[in-house]
Protein backbone atom coordinates (compact mmCIF):
# COMPACT_ATOMS: atom_id res chain seq x y z
CA UNK A 1 0.00 0.00 0.00
CA UNK A 2 1.04 3.54 -0.74
CA UNK A 3 -0.20 6.08 1.83
CA UNK A 4 -0.45 8.86 -0.79
CA UNK A 5 -2.35 6.79 -3.37
CA UNK A 6 -6.06 7.48 -3.94
CA UNK A 7 -6.80 3.86 -4.87
CA UNK A 8 -4.86 2.52 -1.87
CA UNK A 9 -7.02 4.77 0.33
CA UNK A 10 -10.15 3.35 -1.32
CA UNK A 11 -8.83 -0.19 -0.81
CA UNK A 12 -8.16 0.60 2.87
CA UNK A 13 -11.70 1.94 3.31
CA UNK A 14 -10.48 5.48 4.03
CA UNK A 15 -12.36 6.81 1.00
CA UNK A 16 -15.76 5.35 0.14
CA UNK A 17 -16.45 3.70 -3.20
CA UNK A 18 -19.45 1.81 -4.52
CA UNK A 19 -17.71 -1.57 -4.77
CA UNK A 20 -19.66 -3.56 -7.30
CA UNK A 21 -17.02 -6.30 -7.39
CA UNK A 22 -14.42 -7.61 -4.97
CA UNK A 23 -12.28 -10.71 -4.66
CA UNK A 24 -8.95 -11.48 -3.02
CA UNK A 25 -7.00 -9.74 -5.81
CA UNK A 26 -9.00 -6.68 -6.93
CA UNK A 27 -12.02 -4.45 -6.57
CA UNK A 28 -14.32 -2.91 -9.16
CA UNK A 29 -16.27 0.31 -8.87
CA UNK A 30 -17.79 3.00 -11.14
CA UNK A 31 -15.51 5.78 -12.38
CA UNK A 32 -16.41 9.15 -10.82
CA UNK A 33 -15.99 10.81 -14.23
CA UNK A 34 -17.62 8.30 -16.61
CA UNK A 35 -16.73 8.46 -20.30
CA UNK A 36 -19.41 5.95 -21.34
CA UNK A 37 -22.77 4.76 -19.97
CA UNK A 38 -20.83 1.94 -18.28
CA UNK A 39 -17.41 2.99 -17.02
CA UNK A 40 -15.96 0.80 -14.30
CA UNK A 41 -12.50 0.72 -12.79
CA UNK A 42 -10.85 -2.55 -11.87
CA UNK A 43 -8.09 -1.97 -9.32
CA UNK A 44 -5.65 -4.60 -8.01
CA UNK A 45 -5.23 -4.74 -4.25
CA UNK A 46 -1.47 -4.78 -4.71
CA UNK A 47 -0.04 -1.32 -5.36
CA UNK A 48 1.72 -1.37 -8.73
CA UNK A 49 2.36 2.18 -9.95
CA UNK A 50 1.59 1.46 -13.62
CA UNK A 51 1.61 -1.19 -16.34
CA UNK A 52 5.22 -0.17 -16.99
CA UNK A 53 6.12 -1.22 -13.44
CA UNK A 54 4.52 -4.67 -13.73
CA UNK A 55 7.00 -7.52 -13.43
CA UNK A 56 7.00 -11.15 -14.57
CA UNK A 57 5.67 -12.10 -11.11
CA UNK A 58 2.56 -10.00 -11.84
CA UNK A 59 1.51 -12.04 -14.89
CA UNK A 60 -1.10 -14.09 -12.97
CA UNK A 61 -2.58 -10.89 -11.50
CA UNK A 62 -2.67 -9.17 -14.90
CA UNK A 63 -4.43 -12.18 -16.41
CA UNK A 64 -6.88 -12.20 -13.52
CA UNK A 65 -7.69 -8.52 -14.10
CA UNK A 66 -8.43 -9.15 -17.79
CA UNK A 67 -10.58 -12.21 -17.06
CA UNK A 68 -12.44 -10.28 -14.36
CA UNK A 69 -13.06 -7.42 -16.82
CA UNK A 70 -14.67 -9.95 -19.19
CA UNK A 71 -16.82 -11.30 -16.33
CA UNK A 72 -17.91 -7.78 -15.39
CA UNK A 73 -18.72 -6.99 -19.02
CA UNK A 74 -21.05 -9.99 -19.06
CA UNK A 75 -22.76 -9.00 -15.80
CA UNK A 76 -23.12 -5.43 -17.09
CA UNK A 77 -24.80 -6.77 -20.27
CA UNK A 78 -22.18 -5.29 -22.60
CA UNK A 79 -22.91 -7.96 -25.21
CA UNK A 80 -22.64 -5.49 -28.13
CA UNK A 81 -19.04 -4.77 -27.20
CA UNK A 82 -16.83 -2.90 -24.79
CA UNK A 83 -13.36 -1.51 -24.40
CA UNK A 84 -10.70 -2.28 -21.77
CA UNK A 85 -8.14 0.49 -21.37
CA UNK A 86 -4.95 0.74 -19.32
CA UNK A 87 -3.50 4.25 -19.29
CA UNK A 88 0.23 4.10 -18.53
CA UNK A 89 2.30 7.08 -17.42
CA UNK A 90 1.55 10.76 -17.68
CA UNK A 91 1.75 10.84 -21.49
CA UNK A 92 -0.55 7.80 -21.62
CA UNK A 93 -3.23 9.67 -19.68
CA UNK A 94 -2.70 7.97 -16.31
CA UNK A 95 -3.90 10.30 -13.54
CA UNK A 96 -3.86 7.88 -10.59
CA UNK A 97 -0.51 6.13 -10.37
CA UNK A 98 -1.86 2.75 -9.28
CA UNK A 99 -2.37 0.26 -12.10
CA UNK A 100 -6.05 -0.04 -13.03
CA UNK A 101 -8.24 -1.10 -15.92
CA UNK A 102 -11.08 0.97 -17.35
CA UNK A 103 -14.05 -1.06 -18.59
CA UNK A 104 -16.13 1.11 -20.93
CA UNK A 105 -19.29 0.19 -22.79
CA UNK A 106 -22.92 0.94 -23.47
CA UNK A 107 -22.23 3.00 -26.60
CA UNK A 108 -20.24 2.60 -29.83
CA UNK A 109 -16.55 3.34 -29.35
CA UNK A 110 -14.66 5.47 -31.86
CA UNK A 111 -11.25 4.82 -33.35
CA UNK A 112 -8.60 5.97 -33.00
CA UNK A 113 -8.96 6.70 -29.28
CA UNK A 114 -7.33 9.74 -27.74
Amino acid sequence: MNADCLFCKILAGEIPANRIYEDEFCIGFPDINPQAPTHLLLVPKEHIASQAKALAEHKPLLGHLMATAADLARTQKLDKGYRVVVNTGDDGGQTVHHLHLHLLGGRPMGWPPG
